[in-house]
């Protein structure tokens, strides 16, 4: 099993609700990124509104999985995100499907009444 070993805490991962309900019959998130660019988009609680917002702004269909690394059999890379991220900032990216049964809760993630996503900290969990 590959470990996460950065000591970042939990993963996240940002899907609509339609979506993770088809993950759960199927046996994985299976997103459009792991064909277009080989891996699945993950974040720390402390980043993920970042991409929330960058892509699901006013969104009300999404939710957050929370993952747990430690079960994961492909690897996590920290790497870049989009150049207007914090140059410091690197994002997890799993190389390979996220296992449904790596994931160890679902979260509703709801935007402001402005459209935008708070960070997972400022959320009731």
């Amino acid at each position: 099993m590959n470990h996460v070993d950065d000591g970042s805490g939990p993963l996240l991962h940002i899907c609509s609700r339609e979506d993770w309900d088809r993950a759960r019959t199927s046996g994985a998130v299976t997103p459009p990124s792991l064909t277009e660019v080989g891996f699945v988009h993950l974040s720390t609680p402390e980043q993920v509104h970042l991409p929330a917002n960058r892509l699901f702004a006013g969104r009300t269909d999404l939710v957050v999985l929370h993952v747990d690394a430690t079960v994961l059999d492909d690897e996590v890379r920290f790497e870049p995100g989009v150049p207007s991220d914090p140059e410091s900032m690197l994002f997890p990216h799993l190389y390979g499907p996220l296992p449904s049964d790596a994931v160890v809760a679902v979260t509703d993630y709801r935007p402001g009444a402005d459209g935008r996503f708070p960070p997972v900290a400022c959320l009731d969990t």
